[in-house]
């Protein structure tokens, strides 16, 4: 990006790909508008890339993965990733205008969705840094004698890393960064609705770092061929990707042909049991944050919420008066906590699915429309969904908006069984009173990752990901590095 201004105040410019090295429009000089969801206009272009575009850089991660020393130099990698942190330290600020820009996400509420992930390229090139490449498997007995055996620790190769638009930024950097810290190379494809906070990571990398050209490359597109092209080229050995589940099964399928590796994080309908002592005063106002901020464009959202029928109207009332008074605006307005939703398509799919629970018997609370004061931008109200069928569509389906529902229960064993009628398990919450307690109950759901109390299951030093429909494999902690690894285990004489 130029950095120029239009009019409105709102960044604009180049959006150029990174294809070995060089910066770059689409080869075939396409472009593609960015629209700025709180004013519904368009405020700058990215390049239109195509499959043509994606065989180039995936051709340049091939050779640089396989003739340059980027695989094997530990220090070098850490000496790039750390000249890339610096990087963004200094654009920080411009990034943050990117991502509000092209996202919707309100400016008070970006520390984790930029200053975070900067922090985290220097924590995966420390990390790196320290990692044992080999381990000492022990001395084993075997027909010919005793065998000394060592696992090594590889990269895996070429990286096509698949990034959705909910908070692109961060999920630019932890499908990317730990993966080329692990020794590997990559070919980027971010979302079609946020190209930019890919293409300013390429243009840093590209002028900031001396990371060798085709070690990064990204591709950005309007169309969803480029990233079938890079599930299914045989040059790709890993796909990792964030999104629906209905393209992580596409990509599944067009990956197997070549039996590729996957890292998939997919969909999520996360339950939050609100067990009979819990404190409700301190439980379901945290509850309603977390629905409306980023708009409820989150995947480990808990936004079906299990109250028990004797706290029933209480915990309602509690939740209401929440979101009733929730700030929704101008995401660049400071204070504002709820910007609009990404695209007017998601903004239609989320009152369609409000006007699917109201019809299969949900009560409304509040909200359950458009802000009436906002008649520009893709918002939509902090909405809450009363006498709640675990079995509707509303209560099934992932609707990445501002919306709890609501179910009463009558028993723990009820709660626990409502919670796991999904297809999903990406994430949960328990709220109660007593921990031990607490902790029962969410060992019984069926979910990759339980947070308790408030106690937030999330963070860099932990493993994250789903069972179920929500995904395959882990990002964070020792096992999400070691994704973008390969074991081989050496046998050989003492």
């Amino acid at each position: 990006m130029t950095g120029a201004e239009n009019e409105t105040g709102l960044a604009a410019g180049d959006g150029l790909m990174l294809i070995d090295g060089e910066l770059r429009g689409a080869a075939g000089g396409g472009t593609f508008g960015v629209v700025h969801p709180g004013s519904e206009e368009v405020v700058g272009w990215a390049s239109d890339g195509g499959v043509g575009d994606a065989k180039r850089a995936v051709g340049a991660a091939r050779r640089a993965f396989d003739e340059t020393g980027w695989a094997r130099d530990v220090e070098f990698r850490y000496h790039c990733l750390i000249q890339l942190a610096e990087a963004l330290e200094r654009q920080k600020e411009w990034l943050r205008r990117v991502l509000v820009t092209e996202v919707g996400c309100p400016v008070s509420v970006t520390r984790s969705q930029i200053d975070e992930p900067i922090d985290e390229v220097r924590h995966w090139a420390e990390y790196g840094r320290r990692f044992e490449y080999v381990a000492d498997n022990g001395v084993h007995e075997t027909p010919m004698g005793p065998a000394l055996r060592k696992i090594y620790y590889e990269p895996t190769g070429v990286v096509g890393a698949i990034t959705p638009w909910n908070v692109p930024f961060y999920l630019n950097i932890a499908e990317t960064v730990p993966a080329l810290m692990a020794g590997n190379t990559v070919v980027l494809k971010p979302a079609q609705l946020t190209p930019w906070s890919g293409t300013e990571l390429g243009r840093i990398v590209a002028e900031e770092t001396d990371i060798p050209a085709g070690v990064f490359n990204v591709v950005t597109s309007d169309a969803n061929e480029v990233g079938a092209a890079l599930s299914a080229d045989p040059r790709v050995d890993m796909i990792t990707f964030t999104g629906s589940t209905a393209t992580g099964r596409a990509i599944l399928a067009a990956a197997s042909a070549t039996v590729k590796k996957t890292l998939l994080e997919l969909g999520g309908k996360s339950a939050h049991i609100v067990l009979d002592d819990a404190d409700l005063s301190a439980a379901l106002p945290m509850a309603a944050l977390m629905a409306c901020v980023m708009s409820g464009q989150s995947c480990i959202l808990p936004s079906r919420i299990l109250l028990p029928r004797k706290h029933y109207e209480e915990g309602l009332g509690i939740l209401a008066a929440s979101m009733a008074n929730f700030p929704v605006g101008d995401p660049w307005t400071p204070g504002i906590m709820q910007g609009p939703q990404i695209s007017r398509t998601q903004r239609e799919k989320v009152l369609g699915l409000i006007r699917a629970g109201i019809d299969s018997g949900a009560r409304v609370v509040t909200g359950g429309g458009t802000p009436e004061n906002l008649p520009v931008g893709y918002y939509v109200q902090p909405t809450l969904l009363a006498d709640v069928d675990p079995d509707s569509r509303v209560a099934q389906e992932e609707i990445f908006g501002p919306v709890l529902t609501v179910t009463p229960y009558d028993t723990e064993d009820e709660a626990v069984a409502i919670a796991n009628n999904s297809i999903y398990g990406l994430s949960g919450e328990v709220s109660g009173a007593d921990t031990d307690r607490a902790l029962a109950v969410a060992r019984r759901m069926r979910t990759g990752n339980v947070t308790i109390n408030g106690r937030s299951h999330f963070g860099i030093g932990s493993p994250f990901g789903g069972i179920k429909q929500s995904g395959l494999g882990r990002r964070n902690g020792d096992e999400g590095f070691k994704e973008y690894l390969e074991s081989k285990t050496v046998g050989m004489p003492v």
